[in-house]
């Protein structure tokens, strides 16, 4: 697999279209991270982490949905392999009127743009989501 991020992005988005409760992962730090930052602005219900030795570890995302509506509308990759996207703390703008978010790696580990923006950071955009 050359782009771990774009399979969770894929996986997530596929999942709340076939209307599933929870789609399974491979298990990474990144994508546990990436998780769990969905989890806290309110796109997943929860993140589990199963398996004990690191070869079985999975990730189990459970889907959110409010009146069968899915949580999250779309998520996009920005910052690819073949193109990496970085942003300044200057250039970061709210989008859609602020209710589009963007996921930084900044030098401080994964956040959203809303935090890279108090912290003064800029990093590089893993993926936008509405």
């Amino acid at each position: 697999m050359t782009d771990p991020i774009a399979d969770l992005i894929t996986r997530v988005r596929n999942g709340y279209l076939a209307r599933q409760r929870q789609v399974r992962v491979t298990y990474s730090v990144l994508k546990e991270s990436l998780a769990e930052i969905l989890a806290k602005e309110g796109y997943l219900k929860k993140v589990v982490v199963e398996g004990k030795k690191p070869q079985e570890k999975e990730l189990v995302l459970e889907l959110r949905y409010s009146h069968q509506k899915p949580a999250l509308t779309d998520i996009k990759r920005v910052s690819k392999p073949s193109l990496r996207i970085y942003l300044r703390a200057k250039e970061l703008k709210p989008l859609r009127g602020g209710l589009e978010t963007r996921i930084l790696s900044t030098s401080q580990g994964l956040m959203t743009d809303r935090e890279a923006k108090k912290k003064n950071l800029g990093g590089e955009v893993i993926c936008q989501l509405w």
